[in-house]
């Protein structure tokens, strides 16, 4: 947990490190729709318990989503794929297509050490280069990717490294990298704007996820704080969430409160519904979607 000195720290001094970032003027230009229904996404997260264990694939989950929720984009989760072999990738693609959707974002949850041995750092690059591949074939703008500390060293400069070599290469094939504000003690909104003021690319951009830095301190002010300095930092994609569950307590937001604070740093990107907690993910992804239609439209 991040003592009351070290959040008011981070608060104040976040914003000198984001109007730090000066990014280059070669940036992505990926055309985001301006129709909100297309830019509402499924994340397909919530249905951990739908897709692959009750035996329904993501091809037929995709076939589902425009007739269930009435939006057009999909944030598939790299464990429901089943291969990122191109045969499979080329067959999920055709899928995606005649299903009328967008793929918005890939959040690769894959076992890679990027800070490890050398041996696990080159593996790490080989396994986030494929998954750039993968994505760059499913028509995704980006995929997301987690730099787990190391048990030695300055972590900054050390996941600056890493991102460097991998956004050479995602760069090149037009692919964005995000990292989200998710897991609370590594990857805090203080150290995703440290980090991407040490790689100082287009490349490489915030993840803006509407609940879970509330994991870091139970309080909205500190959570709508994070996240004004982490949306003028994003480019494609945030998680649209109104509670997080964490050892049986409700963590809540203001889901109006994010979506002003989105809307007032510019943001054009996705927002992809990524419900949590006790509901249902059907009823809580459609409750999600009538929230953000109502601040979309309005």
């Amino acid at each position: 947990m991040i003592s009351t000195v070290t959040r008011r720290t981070f608060l104040g001094a976040s914003a000198a490190l984001a109007g730090a970032l000066r990014l280059p003027a070669a940036t992505p230009s990926f055309a985001f729709p301006t129709d909100p229904a297309h830019r509402l996404s499924v994340s397909t997260y919530p249905f951990r318990s739908v897709i692959k264990k009750d035996g329904m694939t993501l091809q037929e989950f995709a076939a589902t989503v425009v007739d269930k929720f009435g939006v057009y984009g999909i944030e598939p989760w790299s464990r429901h794929f089943e291969s990122i072999e191109p045969a499979y990738i080329s067959s999920l693609r055709e899928s995606f297509t005649k299903a009328k959707l967008q793929v918005v974002n890939i959040p690769c949850d894959v076992r890679v050490r990027p800070l490890g041995t050398p041996e696990e750092r080159e593996a790490a690059q080989t396994t986030w280069r494929q998954w750039v591949d993968a994505a760059v074939l499913l028509g995704s703008p980006s995929i997301r990717i987690h730099v787990q500390p190391a048990k030695t060293g300055d972590y900054v400069p050390m996941a600056a490294d890493v991102l460097k070599q991998i956004s050479d290469y995602s760069s090149q094939k037009g692919l964005v990298l995000n990292l989200e504000n998710d897991a609370p003690n590594t990857e805090s909104p203080d150290l995703i704007v440290k980090v991407l003021q040490a790689v100082n690319s287009p490349w490489v951009r915030s993840l803006p996820d509407f609940c879970n830095s509330m994991q870091i301190h139970d309080d909205q002010d500190y959570n709508a704080k994070a996240l004004s300095e982490l949306f003028p930092l994003a480019y494609n994609i945030s998680h649209c969430k109104d509670v997080e569950i964490v050892g049986g307590k409700s963590l809540t937001v203001d889901v109006d409160r994010i979506f002003k604070i989105a809307n007032n740093a510019g943001y054009k990107g996705f927002f992809s519904m990524e419900t949590e907690g006790s509901l249902d993910p059907y009823a809580g992804s459609r409750s999600l979607i009538a929230s953000a239609l109502k601040n979309l439209k309005s």
